[in-house]
């Protein structure tokens, strides 16, 4: 049966890949399926043909590249989520604290919202079954509250004042996962966005943001892409339209059996002509470098940061009869000046068995490409970068010089600020202390808070992190059993306050107001004020 359905299977890939049907019985193809049948009829046990057929699926990508990937059918489903701009569940936000589910901001309009469920409370029960204090991973308690649209949920709350629990039956719905984290006026006369993604909604939200930006009066803008990951091409597309003239080449892509594929811009976006500059680091990747290698290869604005990660790989999702999905590479992404994206990796696909690097070594190299890159000063400084003059490429109207290679290299680099960081820090981040504290503390202050600081303007202006905070965050580390270090906490004190202060913004408002806080800290940000603000952007794109 297992025969039949993989004979099925390949026939299917064939038809939608469109192989050749000899390809289908060649030499290597009956080799599989024998050694198959011969294991799943004559070994000694009882096998799981299901698990041979995915392990050696996962086995055979694995000698591929390090993008070419199989999920399992619940894998497929939580991946496609946070892309698709939705999922169905309750609408909220919340963060674990003393395995106790702590409500940070219900979704605005969201059911929960709707029925009067408020920030600070703690759900303890879904649907009769405890989920406080019984050591239910947040997976399990994901579960539980999700679940179809129009489906019911009961809910028990404790809230703070309340003596006893109140009950709550809440009405499932969608509930959009947006692709921007912040949109606001930086400076007069300068905006500022950032997208945490591409997915099915980026360009529309991003539109929307960049209309009531324009309205308060913005003429340049800052795109934020610091970790965005990536995402759909399509909304890397869209967004590139926005900011290029007609017909300008946005990307495009070409392997071996995939022809060459151009996007180009339609011409009818709505910031063609203000001052533009872009933030990358080394998480950005994929759909953020299209974005950015376009931006840049055109002349169109400037790039800010760190080179970038080098994810320019093209995966087809092929669907398989159980749910299950392989990503297979079947191109590579370049921009308009004809860069690669992709970095460097090594495949061993046509190496003989015995000889040259395993796919197991090759792709642990890749995956420590960045811990790389900090080991041989990339990260600090701009001089330890070299490229070979064979990478060289011109921009498209300015003729300016830009490399290939892997990744977009900014225009301007900013290094890691290491100044702040040290172990003690990383070990109250690690643990999660710094957002115990801070949720711990706005429990208790949330309304007195409010009442003080009647807007989010008011709070940044005047609000400070004082002493009796801090030594909260120091009695929370002891119970982790953080060692303390006076100096390495005297480092870092200035992020300490900047990301308790952020982190409290958060939960009195939203992500917007803490980007606004950690961004008075964030150098690519500071220098893309100083570029726009010092006349260094006309001097580099003159």
């Amino acid at each position: 049966m297992i025969m039949k359905r993989i004979i099925y299977l390949l026939i299917g890939l064939c038809s939608v890949l469109g192989l050749q049907a000899q390809n289908f019985g060649s030499p290597a193809m009956r080799k599989l399926q024998l050694a198959e049948f011969a294991i799943s009829n004559l070994y000694v046990d009882t096998v799981n043909e299901n698990k041979l057929v995915e392990s050696a699926i996962i086995e055979m990508l694995a000698q591929l590249d390090p993008h070419s990937t199989y999920s399992d059918a619940e894998e497929v489903k939580k991946m496609n989520e946070p892309l698709q701009g939705n999922f169905e569940g309750i609408g909220v936000q919340f963060q674990m604290i003393e395995d106790t589910l702590l409500i940070v901001q219900p979704v605005s309009n969201g059911p929960s919202e709707k029925v009067g469920i408020l920030a600070g409370d703690r759900i303890i029960a879904v649907n009769d079954t405890a989920i406080a204090g019984v050591k239910m991973g947040t997976e399990e308690i994901m579960g539980r509250l999700r679940g179809p649209k129009d489906s019911k949920v009961n809910l028990t709350i404790i809230r703070r004042g309340v003596k006893e629990p109140l009950l709550f039956n809440v009405k499932r719905d969608k509930i959009p996962i947006l692709s921007l984290d912040a949109a606001y006026m930086i400076q007069p006369k300068i905006g500022y966005i950032r997208i945490n993604r591409f997915g099915a909604t980026t360009a529309e939200e991003f539109l929307k943001a960049l209309k009531e930006l324009q309205k308060k009066g913005m003429k340049d803008l800052i795109l934020d892409l610091q970790g965005n990951g990536g995402g759909y091409l399509n909304a890397a597309i869209d967004l590139a339209n926005e900011f290029l003239g007609q017909k300008e080449l946005i990307v495009y892509t070409e392997g071996r059996s995939a022809q060459r594929s151009e996007f180009f811009a339609k011409g009818n976006g709505n910031f063609r002509n203000g001052r533009l500059v872009v933030l990358v680091d080394e998480y950005s990747a994929s759909a953020s470098e299209i974005v950015t290698g376009a931006i840049q290869d055109w002349d169109r604005g400037v790039v800010v940061g760190r080179r970038s990660f080098g994810k320019g790989l093209v995966q087809r999702p092929i669907d398989l009869p159980d749910g299950s999905m392989i990503r297979l590479t079947i191109a590579r992404y370049y921009t308009p000046a004809g860069r690669c994206i992709q970095k460097p990796y090594d495949s061993s696909i046509n190496e003989k068995p015995g000889k040259g690097k395993s796919s197991e070594s090759s792709i642990e190299k890749y995956n420590q490409d960045l811990i790389d890159r900090y080991n041989h000063g990339e990260m600090v400084s701009a001089d330890s970068i070299h490229f070979p003059d064979s990478l060289k490429c011109q921009t498209k109207k300015l003729g300016r010089t830009v490399y290939g290679g892997g990744g977009i290299m900014p225009d301007y680099f900013v290094p890691v600020d290491t100044t702040l960081y040290t172990d003690y820090h990383r070990n109250l981040v690690a643990k999660g202390v710094v957002i115990k504290t801070t949720m711990n503390f706005i429990e208790k202050n949330r309304k007195a808070l409010l009442d003080k600081y009647k807007t989010f303007e008011k709070f940044n202006e005047k609000f400070e992190i004082d002493d009796q905070l801090l030594n909260y965050l120091r009695e929370a580390a002891d119970k982790e059993k953080i060692e303390f270090n006076e100096e390495q906490y005297n480092k870092a004190l200035p992020l300490i306050k900047a990301q308790l202060k952020a982190l409290i913004a958060r939960d009195l408002w939203d992500m917007n107001e803490y980007f606004q806080v950690m961004n008075a800290t964030n150098k690519s940000v500071e220098r893309a004020l100083e570029i726009l603000n010092d006349k260094e952007y006309e001097k580099i794109l003159k």
